[in-house]
């Protein structure tokens, strides 16, 4: 059997998409060996992986926020990433020679350096909506000048340090022209314009993977479950959490509320009927949700349709406002913009989609589509097949 080399950034987002997929190759007998940090070393541990330790030069600098990767935050973002990458490239430069990479496709570029050097095929993992001619988040959710002196600096700065990689084409290192395949982590029918993307695509689905490291949940009585969640990149809106409160307050409803590292000191009078935790145990929950008030990061979107759950989304960046349109598109669930977002609000919308059989509906055609997809077989399977041209 084969060694392939799994890596990803330090974030929930990039790591969680790709646990199910890794426990299903050391399945199939493959050795899966995974690079990853101490914040993460328990969850890729429990997919039968071999931990290999690394340190982030984002943990534990209260001094950077979570930029997003196109539009005006874009060059902040690639001054991080470039130092990320050479502090990863350092650790990992004596690491032994897999059979293939598999590696996050929007951040990971030192999985893209190490396949170079190695001289091995790279399978990237998308867990995002991707892009083509046809639909693209600069078409409606992001404003970029590629003309910005800040920006052509910075691409100046980065193919020098390409280059040296030997990789002479700045775009196609970005595109990741140089993967055997694009496995995206989301079904087709979630993808603007999906019926566009060709075959180097494949759209398994999310891989909902069992997380032990989260611990179980159960609910407290009869009443029907909500779960609020902001993720974890975007989080410190205690306005919104206190928001949350008022709304909850004498409701029949049991609410579970995840407020990151927010001060709980700054939340205020907590309902009897609200449970207050850093992260839930996002998956436990969702189980038994009749709603789900989401940020509309990728990763809990696909939870939420997974356990067929109707959406509330309320997004914090732009790559959030894409899926929450499409959740609304889809008739998935409802967006509340950050400006409407009132107790009264935020509560008319919890009830309206919990209540809606058309939801229901399109929810259930959703999961058909997941389940279609093929999820973390299908994507071993076509990280299988690329083994199989070696």
């Amino acid at each position: 059997m084969a060694t392939v080399a799994f890596f990803a950034p330090s974030g929930s987002g990039h790591v969680n998409p790709t646990l199910a997929l890794a426990a299903e190759l050391v399945r199939r007998g493959h050795r899966v060996t995974y690079a990853t940090t101490a914040a993460y070393a328990e969850r890729v541990a429990e997919t039968g992986a071999e931990v290999v330790p690394v340190t982030s030069t984002w943990e534990g600098r209260d001094d950077i926020e979570v930029p997003q990767m196109h539009g005006r935050e874009l060059v902040r973002a690639m001054g991080l990433l470039l130092d990320e990458t050479r502090a990863m490239l350092a650790q990992l430069e004596g690491s032994e020679r897999p059979d293939l990479v598999v590696h996050d496709g929007p951040l990971c570029w030192w999985g893209r350096i190490l396949a170079g050097r190695w001289g091995v095929r790279a399978v990237e993992t998308w867990p995002n909506l991707v892009s083509n001619e046809h639909w693209s988040m600069s078409t409606k959710y992001t404003t970029f000048n590629p003309l910005s002196p800040r920006f052509l600096l910075m691409a100046v700065r980065l193919s020098r340090f390409l280059r040296a990689e030997g990789f002479r084409d700045l775009q196609a290192f970005m595109r990741g022209d140089e993967a055997a395949l694009r496995l995206v982590t989301l079904p087709r029918a979630f993808q603007y314009a999906g019926e566009t993307f060709t075959d180097r695509y494949v759209f398994t689905g999310p891989g909902i993977s069992e997380r032990a490291y989260q611990g179980g949940w159960k609910p407290s009585g009869d009443l029907p479950v909500v779960l609020v969640s902001l993720g974890t990149g975007y989080n410190d809106r205690p306005d919104f959490y206190r928001t949350v409160l008022r709304a909850a307050a004498d409701r029949p409803w049991q609410v579970v509320l995840a407020v990151g590292e927010t001060d709980r000191a700054a939340l205020g009078a907590v309902p009897p009927n609200v449970e207050v935790h850093g992260h839930a145990p996002q998956t436990a929950v969702l189980r038994h949700a009749k709603a789900f008030v989401t940020h509309a990061g990728m990763g809990g979107t696909m939870e939420g349709l997974h356990f067929e759950v109707p959406m509330v989304a309320v997004p914090q960046m732009a790559e959030q406002r894409a899926n929450a349109d499409r959740i609304a598109e889809l008739g998935l669930g409802t967006v509340l913009p950050p400006g409407e977002i009132t107790p009264g609000a935020l509560w008319r919308a919890v009830e309206d989609v919990a209540g809606d059989e058309r939801v229901r509906e399109r929810l259930t055609w959703m999961r058909r589509e997941m389940t279609d997809a093929g999820g973390a077989p299908a994507a071993a399977d076509a990280v299988e097949e690329v083994l199989a041209r070696r």
